[in-house]
């Protein structure tokens, strides 16, 4: 970890961050910019990304841009080559959540899900990759523990962010030869606007509720980007959030029977009770509007 006398790796490099306009992405932001780098914030909240570009310490701008648009992220990466430098980090940050019964579920928001937290991530690396390759730089993937292991009632959000892991795994074999490093973060429950309105739902709270002490804990946004951060001065091609996450390699396979098996003993019961009802796409970055392009730079 960067110490108050070390000058870290990052200093006088640009990076990039997707989904920077509030939560894990502002975080990050924050703490890319106090240690030294220039900050490019991509989202789809222009106010929200303006705000925060505003507030950093260092240079920084945004750009309004859908992470899902093959032309505007392209866009956006000329211009933040023009502006910051051609960028040595960039972290695919970008995602959405929703809840609920599969076959009850609304094709577009599930659809949706996919698309910004695994198409998106591609499009975020093909649109920077290449910068990548000219400063040997390094690319972080947020996965998650729904990379590791599936749950109920989440089946868009637990297939975008299996697909998110495989996609780093084979970027990292294809890159490392040619000097790019690439990284991925396996995290659990972050304290966000995502989280706050999942709470909200009855489907996901009895879902966080239900799992063992340890995995339903909510750690604080600043934490998970400093651990995050410090990841990237590293170059780690894994980063676990909490640490004890790194154990749920070991029993990955063993996993999905465990999940079938308590969610057909709870389920039935709990629907019961509360009818399970889908969510919609949670938070208001996930509610963002659908506007496009990257907008004006700042």
């Amino acid at each position: 970890m960067t110490t108050a006398t070390s000058v870290s790796p990052l200093r006088g490099r640009t990076a990039v961050v997707t989904g920077a306009a509030r939560g894990l992405g502002e975080a990050m932001a924050r703490l890319l910019s106090a240690r030294g780098a220039r900050v490019a914030l991509l989202g789809r909240e222009e106010e929200s990304l303006a705000r925060v570009s505003d507030s950093l310490p260092g240079e920084a701008h945004c750009y309004q841009v859908d992470v899902t648009d093959d032309t505007g992220m392209a866009r956006a990466a000329a211009e933040v080559r023009r502006r910051l430098g051609p960028p040595a980090v960039v972290v695919a940050n970008a995602g959405v959540a929703e809840g609920g019964p599969f076959p009850e579920s609304d094709p577009a928001t599930w659809r949706r899900v996919i698309e910004v937290n695994l198409i998106g991530s591609a499009i975020t690396a093909r649109s920077f990759v290449p910068d990548l390759l000219a400063t040997g730089g390094y690319f972080l993937q947020v996965g998650s523990l729904a990379s590791i292991g599936a749950s109920p009632l989440m089946s868009a959000y637990c297939a975008s962010k299996a697909g998110v892991e495989s996609l780093a795994h084979s970027l990292r074999a294809e890159l490392a030869h040619r000097g790019v490093g690439v990284g991925i973060a396996y995290i659990n429950w972050t304290d966000t606007d995502m989280i706050r309105d999942a709470d909200q739902h009855a489907v996901l709270r009895e879902l966080r509720g239900h799992m063992p002490p340890p995995a339903r804990k909510v750690y604080p946004v600043e934490h998970v980007a400093g651990r995050l951060v410090t990841a990237i001065e590293r170059r780690r091609p894994t980063v676990y959030v909490p640490a004890w996450l790194r154990a749920t390699q070991l029993v990955r396979a063993a996993m999905p029977a465990v999940v079938t098996a308590l969610s057909r003993r709870e389920l039935p019961r709990l629907d019961a009770r509360d009818p399970f009802e889908a969510t919609g796409l949670l938070g208001p970055g996930g509610r963002a509007g659908a506007t496009t392009g990257p907008g004006a730079p700042r």
